[in-house]
């Protein structure tokens, strides 16, 4: 199939701010198109930088993770680069509403500008599409249908990213617990020091969601962390928020959330 892609800047009026971290981050991002949930704040609070480390977001979109990582870690060199124009343009306004260094290239991730191929990077990191298109139901609005379902190949993302990374500089992805055989399969070809961290809905749960990272050059073995539990109880007893107390603090409070030692 085809995608659409959003090439034409958003109107304010198609827009929304909306409050991250508790309010330290504020958001433009699309009424009708692809939002942000907490898939990329959680990503993005696992990302080990350091003032003054430059840093890369493959499919930055709105720049939701890159504020957030932004906020929590001032003083980082900030990059994304995102194929659809108009979240690209969307992002840069992200940024600088947010103060932060930063710059977006607007580009396919299999065809980058020829600068953007001579920088490396600290960090590297992503959430891509969840979803295989010939597997699911499109959505209606392109943009998001792009976000959800990209025709690039998970090895493709990871490939970039391994690329554009230092010699010891860090991957890290999030992505369905169901594609993970294909995720892991394309560190495994460019990575070492992987790590996998499952995160679960509940305890007792399947995960849902994985992360993963691995380093450039790495040599150290495999590891598999105990998976980590997004909400207490057995069940969602009410119509409130309730998340185990280290996600709630990265959710509202802008937390970092390491790895497992």
């Amino acid at each position: 199939m085809g995608f659409v892609l959003r090439t034409e800047p958003f109107a304010d009026a198609d827009l929304s701010v909306d409050e991250f971290l508790g309010g330290r981050v504020r958001l433009l991002q699309p009424l009708s198109g692809y939002r942000a949930g907490v898939d990329p704040v959680l990503l993005a609070a696992t990302i080990p930088a350091k003032a003054g480390n430059r840093v890369l977001e493959l499919g930055c979109g709105a720049a939701p993770g890159l504020c957030c990582l932004g906020s929590r870690v001032p003083g980082l060199e900030l990059h994304g680069l995102e194929v659809q124009a108009g979240y690209a343009d969307l992002a840069v306004r992200n940024l600088v509403e947010n103060g932060m260094q930063h710059r977006v290239w607007q580009s396919d991730l299999r065809k980058i500008p020829q600068e953007l191929r001579q920088i490396s990077f600290d960090h590297v990191f992503a959430n891509p599409p969840y979803f295989q298109a010939e597997m699911r139901k499109a959505a209606q609005d392109g943009g998001r249908e792009v976000a959800l379902a990209g025709e690039t190949s998970l090895s493709d993302w990871v490939a970039l990213a391994a690329r554009r990374s230092k010699p010891g500089g860090s991957v890290t992805f999030i992505q369905r617990a169901e594609r993970l055989p294909e995720l892991l399969a394309a560190f495994q070809d460019g990575l070492g020091s992987i790590e996998l961290w499952p995160l679960v809905p509940r305890q007792g749960r399947a995960p849902r969601l994985v992360l993963l990272r691995g380093r450039k050059g790495g040599k150290t073995p495999f590891r598999f962390h105990p998976s980590q539990v997004l909400h207490a109880g057995a069940r969602h007893e009410q119509d409130a928020e309730n998340y185990v107390a280290l996600i709630r603090s990265v959710l509202r409070d802008g937390a970092a959330l390491p790895f497992p030692d």
